[in-house]
C-alpha cells in the first residue's frame, strides 16, 4: 500500500499493467454493471447545465430513458448514477459503426462543445475509489473476463495502470499527487521491492 497524505493507493495500481483494448472489449464497461456511471454531486449539476448540448450526441433510446428516469438518479448502493437503457448500456452511450460503445459526453468534449470529459469514475476505470473516515482508498479492480484483453495488452506494452490513467489521476488528485506516485513507483521498480 502506498500512502500519500490521506490517500491509500493499492500496490496493484503501480505493479499491474493495463491498456484498454476497445477492439476486443467493445467498451463493455459502459454496459456491464449493476447501475450507471457513479457521479459526484458536482457532476450531476454539470449534466443539468449541459444536457441540451449533449442531446445531439445521444441515441433516441438514451434520451427516452433520460426522459423517464432523469439525467441522473440516486441508487441506494452506488449514490448518484447515470441512467441505463434496460439495465445495460449507459443512456449517454452509443454504439459506433464497429459496435464499440462510445460516450456521448466524451464526444461532445472532443468536439469542443463542453469542458467536462466524462464522469470521473469512467475516466479512472479500472481504478475505483472509496472514502473512509480517515482515508481515501484507490484500488485497481478490472473485470476478470471483460478486462482480460486490456490486462494482456498492458503487459505486452509494459504500461502500468497509473501511467495508463495519468490524465484521470491528475484530474482527480492533482499534479503533485501524480508526481509523488510516479516517484514512488520508479523507486519501487528500481529497488525491485
Amino acid at each position: 500500500m502506498i500512502e500519500i497524505d490521506n490517500i491509500l493507493v493499492s500496490d496493484d495500481v503501480v505493479k499491474a499493467q493495463f491498456v484498454c483494448d476497445l477492439i476486443k472489449c467493445k467498451g463493455g464497461c459502459c454496459e456491464d454493471g449493476d447501475a450507471g456511471a457513479p457521479l459526484s454531486k458536482e457532476e450531476t449539476q454539470i449534466l443539468e447545465d449541459n444536457y441540451e448540448i449533449l442531446k445531439p450526441y445521444l441515441t433516441k433510446e438514451g434520451m427516452d430513458e433520460i426522459e423517464k428516469k432523469g439525467k441522473y438518479y440516486y441508487d441506494r448502493s452506488f449514490g448518484w448514477v447515470t441512467p441505463t437503457i434496460d439495465g445495460k448500456i449507459c443512456a449517454y452511450g452509443y454504439y459506433d459503426n464497429k459496435g464499440i460503445i462510445k460516450c456521448g459526453i466524451e464526444q461532445a468534449y472532443l468536439d469542443g462543445k463542453i469542458s467536462w470529459k466524462k464522469p470521473l469514475t469512467c475516466h479512472l476505470y479500472p481504478i475505483k475509489t472509496k472514502k473512509t473516515k480517515t482515508y481515501e482508498l484507490v484500488n485497481y479492480e478490472p473485470r476478470e473476463t471483460l478486462c482480460s484483453p486490456a490486462c494482456k495488452l498492458g503487459k505486452k506494452l509494459q504500461v502500468p495502470v497509473y501511467v495508463f490513467l495519468k490524465e484521470a489521476l491528475i484530474r482527480k488528485y492533482g499534479e503533485e499527487f501524480y508526481t509523488l506516485l510516479e516517484q514512488i513507483a520508479n523507486q519501487y521498480y528500481k529497488d525491485g521491492e
